[in-house]
């Protein structure tokens, strides 16, 4: 039951596609950046170099992944397909992000913080949780009710759980990542 203060629930489901929208599009261009070098990215192969800095090894493979993580996560939420499984890839990748590069540098983007990549993490939470809304592609394709709590609680570990392993995996950089 939606309380009587708050708008009905057609706003709601638009607040769910904005935020979709803007959050999907953004990490997918994210995802192109590394992918392709789009949008004034370094693409693939310095992505890979810099993976590799970060003592992701083979770096190239860890790029891919990260690239492609990002692209099919934000093509998924900006959708609405596949109920939390978008929210919960981008969740895994920015675990990685938040732990790997952002972490030393404290909280604030202005000195490379986490600040990105926790508000990332949390809008995938977020999104999971609310649901693709009325404007959707599970809704239109009738989904929706595929993505009980259980399975988006699920997601979200499995892609908590994700990030935690692909860092286990890392090695210590042997040179300072600037």
């Amino acid at each position: 039951m939606v309380p009587s203060n708050i708008a009905d629930t057609s706003t709601l489901d638009i607040g769910l596609f904005i935020a979709r929208l803007v959050v999907g599009l953004l990490i997918a261009a994210h995802g192109a950046q590394k992918l392709f070098g789009w949008f004034g990215g370094y693409g693939l192969e310095a992505t890979g170099e810099f993976f590799g800095q970060l003592g992701f090894q083979p770096g190239r493979l860890f790029a891919t992944a990260a690239a492609l993580g990002e692209l099919l996560s934000g093509l998924l939420i900006a959708l609405g397909l596949m109920g939390p499984v978008g929210p919960a890839i981008l969740l895994a990748v920015m675990v990685v992000a938040a732990m790997s590069v952002h972490w030393q540098n404290g909280l604030f983007a202005s000195s490379n913080g986490i600040e990105l990549p926790l508000l990332y993490g949390t809008a995938a939470v977020g999104l999971a949780l609310g649901g693709p809304g009325r404007y959707s592609l599970d809704a239109l394709l009738a989904l929706s009710s595929a993505w009980t709590p259980a399975v988006i609680w699920g997601a979200l570990a499995v892609g908590a759980i994700g990030g935690i392993a692909n860092l286990a995996l890392r090695r210590r950089p042997t040179t300072p990542v600037v």
